[in-house]
């Protein structure tokens, strides 16, 4: 099987013709009758699917209820015999043979098996693959002890002694689609050509070092002249010939770069990356290369100093913030490279910096991390424990996930994205919620055996025992890292995003987040489907057990936030009930993260439980899981920018202003604030000139960018309130607005309560190349959650409230290509009738 802590190189995809079958649960023999063509090694949902037998949108179907039979027929490669066959991941009990006899078996889903095959076992022709993937219904039901606490989270407690992922599993969150059968690739290598890899990528006291250590099939050297590792940057070169003295077929090289151009986040720097391949000249003269990935210096430290937690990345602290990242296919697990990257950039360009995989996910594919790396995108990277009371005593059991941990690392490490090890998703919190005494909270496995292994294959990764962990009780906010929906879930006003004194939130902000109507139209039932409706109701998430859902925590902040009765409104005006809580959802988000970032907050990082949803409905996702955005995601893309302006309101010290940038350059700009009235009166204004260092943030009273004392936000109540909106803007002399954000004194109810006929709002479209169109709007009045309805349109951003006498352009791109022209229409929260727009070819 190789050793876990090397990586396979220069495998091909397995070329054969696949095959699928059910079975009852406990078939020792594979089906005569009932196989299915299907393209490739797939799950079993995803191989329905692609034949088109099986889809969310039909009655559920329990994939872990029956027995899945793979067949495989492959041909040898022409003087082939003797070979390897690799196993990327198995779901999850699976039982493999070759021709009639056994090759494997294994119990975790997320180990890669690497099989010698010899050569008696093989044909020149008609080689057959054959993988038994067994229900897990009887493994269920077995008795085993029961656990010392108990998670809501799944149906069936006894999945913690299956290595599993939990998606799939976990009625009220993930769709009906539990993973069963191939979910990761199978490879084909000929002995003699078979190579593995151990990358290590460190940065010690400026000097960048790359460690390689390559273990090679017996006669490799003796077919070779030369071979060296070479890493290439902006033009350079660094090499190092490969050394032997390992053992028999073990070879190593060290390449060390002085003073290299260091990997950043995004918002931080430039994430510069060193391409290292292994070049091999063969006896002939010929030369190859292989690709051993690319490598970026960098050096990040956890600082929990004062019971916090903040990243420090080469030196800098960095405010983290952005989502967990979930499957792009909840059914199959696996994504094409160029659609993966597609939605990374889509995080990248809403100002997010991390991505959470959280321990009830799965760990992702090798193009994901290298697009993380390339994109300045940090990682936090949970080990596949989620809640459950995990049976470490078992010694087979413990023996699997150290062998897991230690493959994960092999194959993780290397990558300048990795951010954070954290050995599960809130075990600690589940044990201390259930009452478990405080000696069971905190697992050796996670405290110990997890620690030292993270110590030894990844030394350059901080290592965090769980996702929620630190203070009297796991889930306290304002120690360590914590699950935080004080703002949320637990419906604690707006204000407790301060409050809570959140050091670091690993998951946070969760709502039932409505969709565009284009991913509406997608649920069963179409645009008729209404919130009330089973089909709706069962795309909500909710805990199991609970009797509420997270539609019931938005309707919670419609009522807060516009002072309506979110029932009746339902009941009269649905369309309008789905505005208003589209408009809630961004805003509670922009607020809460202009509490965590200003300049005076102790909150190292926040990241939202979801980036994208696993199916169509509303879901936690700020995108839908076509990647369409959310309301929230644009409300993001404002509030999370390297250079942002935020205004907060400080009470009887008044409006606040805080300038941020997060940069590595100079900021020479201007700060203007400027104050008014619904009806389009301007009541004051005023600038100063603003100079921010790199990564430097400032906070600015009103009264000094005014030059004069207002009670802008009402607090003293001399007579009746100056102002409707205050709206601050970073402004560049050169490069003209850097950053905008509007703040309401007085909330939006009273604005929106009766919408004016009327804002005087012009809009107007114009269609650009390549299926782009250019939106311009004005207004001469207060414009509250403008947003847009544009069938087969997506915007780059709405949401947002217009200040009188601003113009704004939109850019708008087509997806949906049967769409000709452009024709809706754009609607504000306070204002009764829509704007209608069109422009056609």
């Amino acid at each position: 099987m190789g050793e876990a802590g090397f990586r396979p190189i220069a495998r091909a995809p397995l070329a054969a013709r696949w095959r699928i079958c059910a079975a009852p649960p406990g078939s020792e023999q594979p089906p005569t009758e009932g196989w299915r063509e299907c393209d490739g090694p797939l799950t079993a949902a995803a191989a329905l699917r692609a034949r088109g037998e099986w889809s969310l949108d039909v009655p559920p179907l329990d994939f872990d209820a029956q027995d899945w039979w793979f067949h495989a027929s492959f041909d040898l490669p022409e003087g082939k015999r003797a070979g390897i066959l690799g196993f990327d991941g198995l779901a999850t009990l699976a039982e493999v043979s070759i021709n009639g006899r056994p090759l494997l078996a294994s119990r975790n889903m997320f180990l890669r098996h690497q099989v010698p095959v010899d050569e008696y076992l093989l044909r020149e022709q008609g080689n057959e693959l054959l993988i038994r993937c067994s229900s897990l219904a009887p493994e269920l039901a077995q008795r085993r002890p029961r656990p010392r606490w108990r998670t809501p989270m799944v149906a069936h407690q006894q999945l913690r002694w299956l290595r599993t992922t939990l998606l799939g599993r976990t009625p009220g969150w993930s769709p009906p689609a539990a993973p069963v059968g191939p979910w990761r690739g199978i490879t084909w290598c000929s002995a003699a050509e078979a190579l593995s890899a151990r990358v290590k990528v460190m940065l010690d006291e400026g000097k960048g070092r790359v460690e390689v250590a390559l273990q090679a099939p017996a006669g490799w050297a003796s077919q070779v002249e030369a071979a060296e590792v070479v890493l290439r940057h902006a033009g350079r070169e660094w090499r190092q010939s490969l050394l032997g003295g390992e053992g028999a077929g073990r070879f190593h090289a060290t390449v060390e770069v002085d003073a290299p151009a260091l990997w950043w986040p995004h918002t931080h720097g430039e994430p510069h990356l060193h391409a290292a391949a292994l070049r091999v000249m063969r006896r002939d003269g010929s030369w190859e290369e292989q690709d051993l990935g690319r490598a970026g210096f960098r050096r990040i430290v956890i600082d929990t100093e004062g019971g916090g937690f903040r990243l420090r990345v080469n030196g800098e602290p960095v405010f983290c913030r952005g989502a967990g990242w979930t499957p792009l296919d909840a059914a199959g697990l696996r994504s094409d490279p160029a659609a993966c990257k597609t939605a990374l950039l889509q995080a990248r360009d809403a100002g997010m910096n991390m991505l959470r995989l959280a321990g009830t996910m799965a760990y992702e594919e090798d193009h994901f991390y290298d697009a993380c790396d390339e994109l300045g995108l940090l990682v936090w990277q949970d080990f596949m424990f989620a809640s459950m009371d995990y049976p470490f005593d078992d010694a087979a059991f413990a023996e699997s996930c150290s062998l897991e941990a230690r493959q994960q690392l092999a194959r993780l490490s290397p990558h300048a994205c990795l951010a954070v090890l954290c050995g599960n998703s809130e075990v600690e919190q589940q044990a201390a919620m259930w009452g478990a005494p405080r000696e069971q909270w905190q697992p050796r496995f996670f405290h110990e055996t997890l620690a030292g292994l993270c110590g030894e294959h990844a030394p350059g990764v901080p290592y965090w025992p769980s996702s929620a962990h630190g203070g009297a009780f796991p889930h306290v906010a304002d120690q360590g890292t914590t699950s935080y929906y004080g703002v949320g879930a637990y419906e604690r006003p707006p204000d407790d995003a301060r409050r809570s004194g959140l050091k670091f939130a690993t998951e946070c902000l969760a709502f039932a987040n409505v969709p565009a109507p284009a991913t509406l139209s997608r649920l069963p039932g179409g645009l008729n489907t209404r919130v009330h409706h089973p089909a709706w109701k069962a795309r909500s998430p909710r805990d199991l057990g609970a009797g509420w859902d997270f539609d019931d925590v938005r309707d919670h902040y419609v009522q807060r936030l516009f002072d309506v009765d979110p029932m009746r409104l339902r009941h009269a005006d649905h369309d309008r009930y789905l505005a208003l809580g589209r408009t809630a959802v961004a805003e509670v988000m922009r607020a809460a993260f202009a509490e965590w970032r200003r300049p005076g907050s102790a909150c190292g990082g926040a990241l939202l439980l979801f980036l994208r949803d696993l199916w169509a409905g509303a879901g936690w996702g700020v995108l839908d899981d076509q990647g369409l955005p959310k309301s929230g995601w644009h409300a993001l893309r404002r509030a999370l920018a390297p250079v942002a302006v935020f205004v907060t309101d400080e009470g009887g010290n008044g409006l606040a202003v805080h300038a941020v940038n997060e940069t590595a350059r100079l900021l020479d700009a201007k700060l203007e604030l400027t104050c008014w009235r619904a009806d389009g009166t301007a009541v004051a204004q005023g600038a100063v000139p603003v100079q921010l260092a790199a990564r430097e943030s400032r906070t600015f009273p009103a009264a000094e960018v005014l030059g004069q004392f207002l009670d802008l936000n009402h607090a003293y109540r001399f007579g009746p309130a100056l102002c409707d909106a205050v709206a601050a803007r970073l402004v560049d002399t050169g490069s003209g607005m850097l950053a905008e954000s509007v703040h309401l004194p007085l909330g939006m109810a009273g604005l929106c309560r009766m919408p004016r006929a009327s804002l005087d709002m012009e809009a107007t479209a114009s269609l650009a190349n390549e299926g782009e169109a250019l939106l311009r709007l004005s207004t001469r009045q207060l414009a509250i959650g403008v947003h847009f309805d544009f069938p087969g349109w997506c915007a780059d951003d709405e949401h947002f409230h217009l200040v009188p006498g601003a113009r704004r352009e939109i850019r708008l791109r087509r997806v949906d290509q049967r769409t000709s022209g452009l024709a809706g229409s754009v609607s504000a929260l306070n204002q009764s009738t829509a704007v209608p727009v069109e422009a056609f070819e």
